[in-house]
């Protein structure tokens, strides 16, 4: 079962039966003074050096895509994330691969993520995505572009797969999915929705958000999921539905209830009625994209995308959460030596978050093996062992 069937199938899960010594399941342990975890947001200027909104004019509209930039010479990594996340979920990731080796490196928040505004966000399409992907290229780059390699993590993988097809971007000289095979994608659809309303619909704060990403398993690394939730959330209108006040403050109270050990002279009467306050006080938060309105295209981004894959004559590179199976095309194909697969153990869906340093040297190892990059900091390639 792979890393994104595994993360769709957990809260189908049966309870957990009762841990010894009458500890029960979620409750919290004493780990001793100073081992409180942090959850507070870090802004994108710790990883990131620039940050900007790219226009792309058409004769009617201007859409306005936001990237975040790093390095000043050598090639080019395009960074795609996966639906529902944004280009800060590549935040850590840079950091590791700016260390290894010469490159520039450009996120971009895809049309209906993160900070990206457009006419038509709700157009997720493979072919529509892949031309924003060209059009963006265009118009940092005019019409010679540096050398460009695509790395996309899930939906991300996908797009940069049909970009590279499409041949959007003339200069690109390699492509590297990560965590996405057609076969597992296409299974997981149908748990997809399920997964979604197992979420919380909202956060009492960004630092709540945060404690959720990690302690559900979605961002295994606190480091990253500090400077990605950003973007996977925002706080709601001021018209927000009466409902969301509510799930609020339950949330809230469950939480302290948690912390009663470390709180022992507060009543829960106190509590609750801080939490009153403090709801009316600041506005929640909620997710950015409603990704199940968006069910209607993700057959669009996995069908067929082995032999896309495959069919794109530059270096590919994939690398895998973990695999029991591919499928019967990839299977072929890397026996054929078509592409270099790794497997990254240990490692939740989001890969490219809660292992950054394994990912960027596997890249960086790609990058330098084809003689694309030039390494940095004395960064010795470390060849797969598949």
């Amino acid at each position: 079962m792979s890393a994104l069937e595994k993360q769709l199938h957990v809260g189908r899960l049966p309870p957990r039966p009762p841990m010894p010594g009458g500890l029960q399941s979620g409750s919290k342990m004493r780990m001793g003074p100073g081992r409180k975890r942090d959850f507070s947001p870090v802004p994108w200027s710790q990883y990131f050096e620039s940050m900007e909104d790219v226009v792309v004019e058409s004769e009617t509209w201007k859409d306005s895509f936001r990237i975040y930039k790093s390095g000043s010479e050598g090639p080019v990594l395009f960074l795609l994330h996966g639906g529902g996340h944004s280009a800060l979920s590549w935040a850590v990731f840079t950091t590791a691969i700016i260390s290894r080796i010469k490159c520039r490196v450009v996120a971009l928040d895809q049309r209906g993520h993160g900070e990206t505004k457009v006419r038509n966000p709700e157009d997720l399409s493979a072919e529509t995505m892949a031309k924003d992907i060209g059009n963006v290229v265009e118009a940092l780059y005019g019409d010679l572009p540096p050398p460009i390699m695509l790395i996309g993590h899930s939906m991300g993988g996908a797009i940069a797969v049909h970009t590279a097809a499409a041949n959007h971007v003339p200069s690109l000289l390699g492509l590297c999915m990560i965590d996405v095979v057609e076969g597992t994608a296409m299974d997981a659809l149908n748990s997809m929705q399920n997964f979604l309303r197992s979420r919380p619909k909202t956060f009492k704060s960004l630092e709540n958000a945060i404690e959720w990403s990690v302690k559900s398993g979605q961002i295994r690394n606190p480091d990253s999921a500090r400077v990605s939730m950003a973007g996977q959330v925002k706080q709601c209108e001021e018209d927000s539905s009466p409902e969301a006040p509510k799930a609020i403050v339950e949330g809230i109270i469950e939480e302290e209830e948690e912390e009663e050990e470390e709180n022992e002279g507060h009543s829960i009467n106190k509590r609750k009625k801080e939490d009153d306050t403090e709801t009316k006080k600041e506005r929640p938060y909620t997710w950015r994209i409603e990704l199940s309105k968006t069910e209607k295209y993700w057959e669009g981004w996995f069908r067929g995308l082995s032999n896309l894959f495959l069919s794109c004559p530059i270096p590919k590179q994939l690398l895998l959460a973990g695999v029991d199976r591919l499928d019967k095309d990839l299977t072929i194909g890397q026996m054929q030596g078509k592409f270099q697969m790794q497997v990254l153990p240990q490692c939740g869906h989001a890969v490219h978050e809660d292992a950054p340093d394994k990912v960027a040297e596997a890249v960086a190892t790609f990058l330098v093996r084809h003689r694309f990059a030039e390494p940095v900091g004395g960064f010795q390639c470390v060849f797969p062992t598949c």
